[in-house]
């Protein structure tokens, strides 16, 4: 099995178009097809279509390889493929389009990665593209995440607890590309091939979101000097009151609409697929000590200090350190 089986829409061809949004999940597949054994013995050539330029693109494509009989060319950024592509490229297009026409006669094996969200699918390069070569779309939907990175380990031959999944993926935000680049640097770093809560809880830091719901939930708890010890590890590290205001906003947003969802019956899973966010944040939610009331007016308070901190009324960080200690 390869990386590929993990995609839908993934063929036998040989010829590969990847698109998404998420630029190391891009990367990520591509290097793995790279590395399998079909091409060990290839030409390893990189095309970036807009640094090198469609000029450069073709004349790879149209001429012979001199020191092997096969290439694996891969195409970044092509840029042909989307909407914003320039009419003064309109010559080069077209032969890209011929060549695409007859990829399947080729000795190379192409692979164009595309990281965008959408390529142009009404452009007849496109759908030339489309027809001839194996599609694969990456966009990995939120509530598939943890069966595409626990699918993804098994298949490189990792072992993962279901709670240090969980670890991982709470600790990347949820996110797709941080998720694959955190799974990354444990690879790098484990002895052997068991991914454990204490590696990850020993290399991965915890997400600025994680923190900060750990700051509210020690404040609301009374445990004022762990809520502010741990804001001063984020100040310490470089994280800006404008971007703590602006998580601290959003974390009581989520708890209060929970709040508000839950005491109108909502269950837990109605709740996660009216609000579109992750299970365990609902859950995590739902646990909370505060009061809908007093979410409200810590909201207002939040307002207020943004306000203030952007005019250049607070000009230290000891404003956001008595909003905790007021929480």
């Amino acid at each position: 099995m390869t990386i590929l089986s993990l995609f839908k829409n993934s063929s036998k061809q040989n010829n590969t178009l990847i698109y998404g949004s998420d630029n190391f999940l891009n990367d990520y597949v591509v290097e793995s097809i790279s590395k399998e054994d079909r091409f060990n013995s290839f030409d390893k050539i990189t095309i970036d279509c807009e640094v090198d330029g469609l000029d450069e693109l073709i004349a790879v494509l149209t001429e012979a390889s001199l020191f092997s009989s096969q290439r694996l060319i891969t195409v970044k950024n092509p840029f042909f493929l989307t909407a914003k592509s320039p009419k003064k490229y309109e010559s080069q297009v077209k032969q890209l389009l011929q060549i695409f026409q007859n990829s399947n006669n080729l000795d190379d094996v192409i692979i164009i990665e595309a990281s965008y969200e959408n390529i142009d699918r009404r452009k007849k390069i496109s759908k030339v593209a489309v027809a001839n070569f194996n599609v694969v779309e990456t966009q990995i939907k939120q509530y598939e995440l943890p069966s595409f990175i626990k699918s993804l380990i098994k298949l490189e031959g990792y072992q993962i607890s279901q709670s240090a999944l969980q670890m991982l993926l709470d600790r990347s935000d949820q996110v797709v590309d941080i998720a694959l680049s955190n799974y990354v640097k444990l690879k790098n770093i484990s002895d052997g091939n068991k991914l454990t809560e204490k590696l990850i809880d020993s290399n991965i830091d915890m997400s600025l979101a994680q923190n900060i719901f750990a700051i509210l939930e020690s404040a609301f708890g009374g445990k004022y000097s762990e809520a502010v010890k741990r804001l001063d590890d984020q100040l310490r590290e470089g994280v800006y009151p404008v971007q703590l205001i602006a998580v601290f906003q959003n974390q009581i947003e989520l708890l209060l609409m929970v709040k508000v969802l839950s005491k109108r019956g909502r269950s837990e899973m109605q709740i996660v697929k009216e609000l579109g966010v992750h299970p365990y944040r609902v859950k995590l939610a739902l646990k909370s000590r505060a009061t809908a009331e007093r979410l409200k007016q810590l909201l207002n308070q939040l307002i207020e200090l943004e306000f203030k901190y952007k005019s250049g009324i607070y000009r230290d960080n000891s404003f956001i350190k008595l909003f905790v200690l007021g929480v």
